[in-house]
């Protein structure tokens, strides 16, 4: 099936679902983040998951839907917390509206996320709100590993896999396993899917940084360099910081902490050093490990060559982007 038609399914869905109501200034950011765009990559794994184990797909609506209003909460509030002006090339609901009311749209949104799951029965119900709740707890331990890493001068890689695993991986993990619990998978290939979302999430976030820094300015949505800018501990940074050695090691370091470089320049000089140290090719390493690794759990789990062949698609997709 072409992804399309899942989109395009989740879209009328969505339109539908979310409207703006009194009072205006609550429910017009919510409406404003929702349409902004961007990939609906997790709604769509939900979707997916469950045609690709043979069960209406139009069952899982609402599950995506909370799946799509909870990260977008999230984007909304990390937005606030980074003090970002752009969110997919457009003013940050913050910018637009203010931070107080960007603060109560994005607990409403969490809100109405788990109200979307209250159509499931039962046993499903109680499985779906039990993953999502896990889920969000752990995203928000993510954000704040995130946060403690700027403060912090001895972050690893390691940690800073950990912290991305729980800030973005999980919520991409659950979508996946969402959709196979509301097919009725059974435990092994619901935990199967969830594995498979884990490590392509890995490889979508660590794409992501590359992107911050390599991206096209015109397609990526966010600002390029972003990352560098706030000085913020990525892979990318980790890598060269462990590969560079002596005066090289001396001048990155002067480069990324100091505050006040011209951003362009400090950007240029930044993004020499990563290519110089080999972290560049050291993330395009990983990013194509953990792809691997998720294409391989897909094995372990039983259904057609065709929904298979289309889960490995999407995330070659995924990782084959320039956005």
């Amino acid at each position: 099936m072409d992804l399309s038609v899942y989109r395009d399914s989740f879209l009328s869905f969505l339109e539908k679902e979310v409207e703006i109501k009194e009072p205006i200034n609550l429910y017009q950011p919510i409406d404003y983040i929702l349409n902004l765009g961007g990939k609906r990559m997790r709604p769509l794994l939900v979707l997916m998951s469950i045609d690709a184990l043979e069960k209406d797909f139009h069952q899982g609506m609402h599950a995506a839907l909370a799946i799509e209003v909870f990260h977008n909460f999230t984007l909304l509030h990390d937005d606030i917390m980074d003090d970002a002006p752009l969110r997919r090339g457009q003013q940050t609901v913050h910018e637009k509206w203010g931070v107080s009311t960007a603060i109560l749209s994005g607990d409403a949104m969490m809100i109405l996320a788990n109200q979307a799951l209250e159509v499931y029965e039962g046993t499903i119900y109680k499985k779906l709100m039990q993953l999502f709740q896990q889920t969000a707890i752990e995203v928000c331990e993510g954000q704040q590993y995130d946060m403690d890493f700027e403060i912090r001068m001895d972050v690893t890689v390691p940690e800073y896999i950990e912290m991305i695993r729980l800030k973005t991986s999980v919520l991409v993990a659950a979508a996946l396993k969402m959709g196979a619990i509301i097919a009725k998978a059974t435990e092994k290939d619901a935990d199967a899917f969830y594995q498979f979302g884990l490590n392509l999430g890995l490889a979508f976030q660590l794409q992501d940084d590359y992107l911050d820094a390599f991206g096209n300015p015109e397609t990526f949505g966010k600002q390029i360099g972003g990352d560098i800018i706030e000085n913020k501990k990525t892979f990318l940074v980790l890598k060269a910081k462990e590969l560079l050695k002596g005066d090289d090691l001396v001048e990155f370091e002067k480069y990324y902490t100091n505050e006040t470089f011209e951003e362009a320049k400090k950007i240029e000089e930044v993004k020499a050093f990563f290519e110089k140290s080999g972290a560049v090719s050291k993330i395009k390493e990983e990013i194509k490990s953990y792809t691997d690794k998720a294409f391989k759990i897909l094995e372990q789990i039983e259904m057609s060559e065709l929904s298979k062949n289309q889960l490995v698609d999407f995330g070659n997709y995924l990782m084959g982007r320039t956005v």
